[in-house]
């Protein structure tokens, strides 16, 4: 894993104790810890709070009992301890609006603040929304309709209409989950059905968007931005299926690679003029405050980039792969992003590729057991482990989840680091341990 490199031990030279931060990190999964583990590496780090965290982030940090979705529990924690800034993790504090009460409530408007405002969050919080903001802004996707209960006989017509596959989709969030990909228009009526009658996916399918199928290769890039100006960070490819050959339900992600092989220079200065650029220009231009980072989910179809969603946070396990292949100071890159001052920040990239694998409790991501004792967690050497649902009891580690721990290899190339993450895998051990066999493999070829 690498030592970061930057300016901060020398602004920390300069401007003394005035720099070192207090930071609230909110979140609990292995995003989570990947982004503990990098910031509290960070010398302006002088104190790390994460709420709730897990059993790896309390190795980077101090894990505090706090309820995320109880903004003014969160503010009195944060004025009480005396924080400079707060960072968010995951996607529902920022839908519901965390960003806008620490921006408009009496004496919180000097806290730094990494995540969008509830506007920028709606990239994520409504599929419906992003695809009209694309609409808009001319920024390639999918055809579409959306389509509510009341609606269901007009979305029935509309699937009878196109060609199959079909992808439907819960307009709502659905932690990575909401997406149902259907050969048959028999299926994908049955599916619409279940999805707005029967509330397959509760609230988030209250509307589904229906889409046409596009056939090609599928990737992530991220950004930070500061509204204004916005850095690229690594691109990696995710693995949502269960099973393997891209097989079974979606899941919240099974393992990743970065760097994507295939993405070329070529490719990524097209993903940068067609998407991002237009993206980023198209929050400005609709007077949207957005501050953290974007998640472009793609489809290259034919060279070109489609994009299949947002997100609006660092994608997990994604996250696990490039954050160690970050080589600046990552606190720092979040401080310039708070404070308006990216536009002349250098992001330094390792140039290694960066696989996780996942391993999850037997039965996700449908039910599984918990508690269980996870053995094989020695002293990590060539690899580092990302805690997930994990936490520690009675002096042992157990599953609290049902994707539990990402090993995350660094290597000349794949092939490597393939060898690397399943030798790895095979050493640790809990009950109805299950994990994909296949995770990069398709990238060789």
């Amino acid at each position: 894993m690498p030592k970061t490199v930057s300016l901060s031990w020398f602004i920390l030279f300069i401007f003394g104790s005035k720099l070192l931060m207090r930071i609230l990190l909110i979140g609990g999964g292995g995003r989570e810890h990947a982004m503990a583990w990098r910031i509290s590496q960070s010398p302006l780090c002088e104190t790390l709070y994460i709420a709730p965290g897990n059993a790896g982030t309390a190795l980077c940090g101090n894990n505090i009992d706090l309820e995320v979705l109880d903004f003014e529990k969160v503010a009195e924690f944060v004025v009480e301890n005396k924080l400079d800034m707060v960072v968010v993790g995951p996607e529902e504090p920022l839908v519901r609006g965390m960003c806008d009460f620490f921006a408009e409530a009496p004496g919180l408007q000097h806290i730094k603040f990494v995540g969008p405002s509830a506007a920028g969050a709606m990239l994520e919080g409504s599929k419906a929304f992003a695809k009209a903001f694309m609409e808009r802004h001319d920024i390639p996707t999918a055809a579409y309709r959306s389509f509510t209960e009341e609606q269901l006989d007009e979305g029935l017509e509309y699937i009878r209409k196109i060609i199959p596959p079909y992808v439907l989709k819960a307009d709502g969030l659905a932690a990575g989950k909401g997406v149902v990909i259907s050969n048959s228009s028999e299926e994908a009526e049955r599916t619409l059905t279940e999805m707005l009658q029967g509330k397959l996916f509760g609230e988030a399918s209250k509307k589904v968007v229906v889409e046409e199928f596009l056939d090609g290769r599928e990737m992530s890039v991220f950004v930070i931005t500061d509204g204004v100006n916005y850095k690229m960070l690594p691109s990696a490819k995710d693995y949502k299926r269960v099973g393997e050959h891209d097989t079974g339900p979606n899941t919240g992600g099974m393992g990743t690679v970065s760097p994507v092989p295939f993405a070329d220079d070529k490719l990524m200065e097209r993903i940068e003029e067609r998407i991002i650029r237009p993206t980023i220009k198209g929050l400005r231009e609709e007077a949207i405050p957005y501050c953290g980072f974007i998640f472009f989910g793609l489809m290259i179809v034919n060279g070109n980039p489609n994009v299949i969603e947002y997100n609006v946070r660092l994608g997990d396990p994604e996250a696990e792969a490039i954050l160690p292949r970050i080589q600046s100071d990552f606190l720092e890159l979040l401080h310039n992003c708070s404070t308006g001052q990216l536009k002349s920040y250098q992001v330094e990239t390792l140039p290694q590729t960066a696989l996780t694998l996942m391993l999850c409790s037997g039965g996700y991501p449908g039910v599984y057991e918990t508690g269980l004792e996870i053995k094989g967690l020695e002293k990590e050497s060539g690899y580092k482990l990302f805690y997930a649902g994990v936490k520690k009891q009675n002096g042992k580690y157990v599953t609290a989840g049902g994707r539990v721990i990402g090993i995350t290899v660094l290597a000349a190339g794949i092939e490597e680091a393939r060898k690397i993450v399943y030798d790895t895998a095979s050493k640790i051990d809990f009950k109805g341990m299950y994990y994909r066999r296949d995770i990069g493999k398709d990238l060789l070829k």
